[in-house]
């Protein structure tokens, strides 16, 4: 009897015809999330469960699992379970690093230029048949240009982030936990720095970390306060990360020129104020939203699938800081 393989939501293909011939697979192609109760009884029956971000693996859900050895979810985060749990329980969670990190840094460079060239707004404008000729103040932005780059968070996403800024003849800031090796810096030309002075001296900040104890709300608005008004906040990372309410108001009042977003607080629920705001780029979580990384990432949300279900420990297990 093959072992039976749950995929919580619509999955490519290319995987699907991988993981076909090595177990009796049980899709859901309808692109809606599963509640709690289709969940805890994917977990139930399965052998192994891929999952969405979308999807909340908790201990209730977890407690379910008869026989299940990983839930392999299909992106970079794994903040919707609860790895230590799992661990205690035997089970191996993996995620998809290092395939996705170049299709996000070429997102984050269109959220830089399109929020400081106010690309929306003026496409907007055009479509409503408002555009009637050549003016010399119209929809002014800020130059990307010389400018300085202030990067929160240097792992994989944000080292490509970096390497892109050189075409910009732009300085470079970055900050995170743990300082990288003198040479690396030199090869992306990158000056490490407190997250005070990155916030101060930076006119584009953006934000590449995980979710964690210590990254949770790091961005508020004691934070904002201490950025250029002129400066402009762009985030690809988790939600949570930013105090997503002190953003609206800082954008609201002037005290930021703009901001770009691909994740929320409250996803998929935006905070009010924030569709009014013509300074607020807003993207609905399409960081690695390209065919062929979306494709990279479920093969190898496939490959961890089966080594998992032949006794190997899966090629990439998620680090050991979950929140």
């Amino acid at each position: 009897m093959k072992p039976i393989v749950t995929v919580t939501n619509i999955f490519p293909q290319a995987a699907l015809d991988k993981l076909a011939p090595e177990c009796d697979l049980k899709t859901n192609d309808s692109g809606v999330s599963s509640t709690a109760e289709e969940l805890g009884r994917m977990v139930s029956e399965s052998d192994a469960v891929i999952s969405y971000l979308t999807d909340k693996i908790g201990r209730d859900i977890i407690d379910q699992s008869t026989k299940l050895k990983i839930i392999a979810n299909y992106g970079a985060g794994f903040n919707n379970i609860d790895v230590n749990y799992a661990s205690e329980r035997g089970i191996w969670v993996t995620n998809t690093p290092s395939v996705l990190h170049e299709t996000t840094a070429d997102l984050t460079w269109a959220m830089i230029l399109g929020a400081a060239r106010r690309i929306v707004p003026a496409d907007r404008f055009t479509r409503e048949g408002k555009f009637k000729g050549w003016s010399a103040k119209m929809f002014l932005g800020g130059d990307v240009y010389g400018k300085t780059l202030g990067v929160i968070g240097c792992g994989e996403i944000g080292r490509s982030v970096v390497r892109r800024a050189s075409g910009f003849n732009m300085r470079v800031l970055y900050h995170q936990r743990n300082r990288l090796p003198e040479e690396e810096e030199r090869m992306l030309n990158a000056e490490f720095i407190s997250l005070d002075q990155l916030l101060r001296e930076s006119d584009f900040i953006t934000l590449h970390v995980p979710l964690t104890d210590e990254t949770e709300y790091m961005i508020g608005n004691d934070e904002i306060a201490l950025m250029k008004k002129t400066a402009y906040l762009i985030h690809t990372a988790r939600g949570k990360v930013i105090d997503d309410y002190a953003l609206v108001a800082a954008l609201k009042e002037g005290r930021l020129a703009g901001a770009a977003l691909d994740v929320y607080e409250d996803e998929p629920e935006l905070t009010e104020g924030m569709t009014e705001l013509d300074n607020l780029l807003l993207l609905p979580h399409i960081g690695s939203a390209s065919f062929e990384t979306r494709d990279r990432m479920a093969l190898l949300v496939a490959d961890n699938v089966l080594d998992a279900l032949v006794g190997k420990t899966p090629r990439t297990l998620v680090p050991s800081y979950p929140k």
